[in-house]
């Protein structure tokens, strides 16, 4: 496992029904944080109980820990996470054709290719153990994908390197690490900063649709909270949940 970072472990798996099941049916025996990849998932999934598609070549992974946090501390980690897989991504493609779209996707181009999946357990003050699941369109442009605000790409699509599952899962280890020391060090704030640096859409007009409304404004920041501020027509709003179209 070279260059594979210190202190956190791996497991590959030829064929799951998902990495963050796999996560969840493995959190009890947890050690070290654990990196779970699968070749292939039966069951993928991504946000708000959508498919995920992920053709073999792709990655398919969760990384399952202990971290103490909060259970809002252990959400805003989705911005951490998307740091760290620009960072890994920025190895493959030219930087300047990523960017990060709220809350937990990456563009490339300004099309999709990687998304992050949060779940954690726990009712207390901190939480019993956090996965963060995360997709990346290696190679393979998946197929059927309907209805979706930002189409797919690939890596290789988009004339990137070619990169196997494992020597991705490499690079975006190393890269979630540094960025947790990051957070260690100096806080959550720049983790924010950091992630508003390569926002996608900063101080341009977006829509947000909550399930309940659309809100138009202008893409001001995320707040110390990790939710999206926008300024409306009728002074700011703060967003925790929705989906971003532009």
């Amino acid at each position: 496992m070279e260059h594979w970072p210190a202190g956190y472990a791996r497991v590959i798996l030829d064929t799951v029904d998902s990495t963050m099941s796999e996560a969840a049916r493995r959190a009890a025996s947890l050690a070290l944080p654990t990196w779970i990849m699968a070749q292939t998932q039966t069951g993928g999934r991504g946000r708000r109980g959508k498919p995920w598609i992920a053709p073999q070549g792709n990655l398919s992974a969760t990384l399952i820990y202990k971290p103490i946090a909060s259970p809002s501390d252990a959400a805003r980690r989705s911005f951490l996470a998307a740091n760290a897989l620009y960072a890994a991504l920025a190895i493959y493609v030219p930087a300047d054709k990523l960017s990060l779209k709220w809350p937990n996707d990456v563009l490339l181009d300004g099309r999709k290719v990687a998304g992050i999946l949060l779940e954690a357990s726990g009712q207390g003050a901190s939480v019993d153990w956090l996965s963060i699941g995360i997709g990346v369109n290696l190679c393979n442009v998946p197929e059927g994908v309907e209805n979706a605000a930002f189409g797919p790409t690939s890596l290789k699509a988009n004339g990137g390197w070619d990169v196997t599952p494992e020597g991705f899962l490499t690079t975006l280890a190393g890269a979630f690490a540094t960025q947790e020391a990051k957070l260690a060090q100096f806080g959550f704030n720049r983790i924010r900063q950091d992630w508003l640096t390569n926002a996608a859409r900063l101080g341009e007009v977006i829509t947000a649709k909550t399930g309940n409304e659309d809100i138009s404004g202008i893409f001001d920041t995320i707040d110390q909270d990790g939710n999206l501020v926008l300024i409306t027509a009728t002074g700011p709003r703060s967003i925790a949940a929705a989906e971003v179209y532009f």
